[in-house]
């Protein structure tokens, strides 16, 4: 029997959280990402890609094309919240599900009571279940016989569909698709493809292989072939221990100053060693990321000798490794990682040099200094939540020039009001997460 391999997509996930919390944005362009001169749009809601948005557009053009579009720093609080709630679900239906991302996951059905028969109904409410446990949003889902298949199922199910794709027709499912549908080709490789006269999946099959090895190599070429007849037997892997914990900053201006990325560096230190920790891991190895004003970037890693989930190991590994680097140019873009994991630490080999505690903890604190990226940055960046003494909850509509203005509404409420705050005012605060019902939140909660 042929392998049944689902593959689920929440739609314009980060986009639709947001929709679904403001209920003045629901029908309405909503960008998230984008904000600042250099900003990168995340995800874009379905009534902004009407427009011409996308993932991975620069802010500024973004903006340019839906000028009246609502754009949000990105809330990733609310969006692991509800990402956990899918995933929960999904292990329901079977143990072996692959999370891919916060809102995309295969899931193996071999061990699921889903019978071929019955696929289309259970697929059906499995996406109804999830817009209730939800409270709202959707998904599209891919059913085939391989990961790669599931895959290009639920993008063809786009959006809010369903795809299942019985093993005869799937050669004539992806027969017409381009070359770069194939996972693993690039437009570095498609263009390599497309000069010997290969345009679509069913030109690979009539390729000759000792050509695609001849071009891409051994392993590319021949595992090209392979995919081209849909043979795909990778498997979906339960447990995905990561590889690394990373986090960086783009600029809204680029940075000079030295005392000023060393902030910035300590505070993203303790961000990574607060998931590190989180995770029950311990590393080996810190990377540090540049990018500079030409857009050249610069990668160096450092052994931390041992396996450790310490602050000061870890950020002083970093500023260390900015010291190698010539910041005089500007610095439009840093970032700290770590790898190399274990799940016990390992003490240095004799004779290694402690990082030194106080260049790793002394400094100023959180730097202050305008970003530009997905993430919202500070109390009340747009969409952030807060909660006013008075008026009770809502969102950050904007703010600048001391002033906050607030849409005092939340998910169960119609529409509210806007009302514009000092940005100290006292009965002004930020605020949690807005609570799911008691019965949709994990047991761990």
């Amino acid at each position: 029997m042929a392998r049944r391999i689902l593959h689920l997509d929440l739609d314009a996930f980060f986009a639709a959280v947001e929709q679904r919390d403001k209920p003045s944005l629901r029908g309405k362009a909503v960008v998230v990402g984008g904000s600042g001169p250099r900003g990168v749009v995340a995800t874009a809601s379905y009534e902004a890609r009407v427009f011409g948005v996308r993932s991975a557009m620069s802010g500024a053009e973004a903006k340019r094309r839906a000028p009246h579009a609502a754009f949000l720093g990105g809330r990733f609080g609310a969006y692991r919240e509800s990402s956990r709630i899918v995933m929960g679900l999904l292990r329901e239906v079977s143990p072996l599900v692959e999370p891919l991302s916060f809102d995309e996951a295969f899931v193996d059905l071999g061990p699921s009571d889903w019978a071929d028969a019955d696929l289309a109904e259970r697929v059906a409410w499995l996406r109804a279940e999830l817009t209730r446990r939800t409270e709202g949003l959707t998904a599209s889902v891919g059913v085939g016989s391989a990961k790669f298949l599931a895959k290009l199922a639920s993008e063809a199910a786009k959006p809010d569909g369903a795809r299942i794709l019985q093993p005869g027709e799937e050669l004539d499912f992806i027969a017409p698709m381009p070359v770069r549908a194939i996972p693993g080709v690039g437009p570095a490789t498609e263009q390599r493809l497309i000069t010997i006269g290969l345009y679509t999946v069913e030109d690979l099959r009539g390729a000759d292989p000792a050509e695609l090895i001849r071009e891409l190599g051994p392993s590319a070429g021949a595992g090209l072939a392979a995919l081209a007849w849909a043979r795909d037997d990778r498997p979906v892997e339960a447990s995905r221990d990561p590889k690394s914990i990373s986090t960086e900053d783009t600029f809204a201006v680029d940075l000079t100053d030295r005392a000023q990325l060393q902030a910035i560096l300590r505070r993203d230190a303790g961000q990574v060693v607060a998931r590190l920790a989180k995770a029950g891991l311990f590393a080996r190895t810190v990377t540090l990321k540049v990018r500079f004003a030409d857009f050249t970037t610069r990668t160096i890693a450092r052994s931390l000798g041992g396996a450790t989930d310490s602050r000061d190991d870890i950020t002083g590994a970093g500023l260390a490794l900015l010291d190698e680097v010539d910041v005089r140019g500007g610095v439009r873009l840093l970032g700290i990682g770590v790898s190399g994991f274990t799940t016990s630490a390992q003490e240095k080999l004799f004779g290694e040099e402690e990082a030194a505690p106080s260049e790793a903890a002394e400094g100023p604190g959180d730097a202050e200094v305008e970003l530009s990226g997905v993430r919202g940055h500070g109390d009340y960046h747009p969409g952030a939540d807060v909660e006013h003494d008075v008026h009770g909850r809502g969102w950050v509509w904007g703010a600048g020039k001391n002033r906050v203005t607030v849409r005092f509404e939340t998910r169960e409420t119609p529409p509210g009001p806007i009302r514009t705050f000092v940005a100290d005012d006292p009965a002004l605060h930020p605020a949690d997460l807005y609570p799911l019902p008691l019965a949709l939140r994990d047991d761990d909660e």
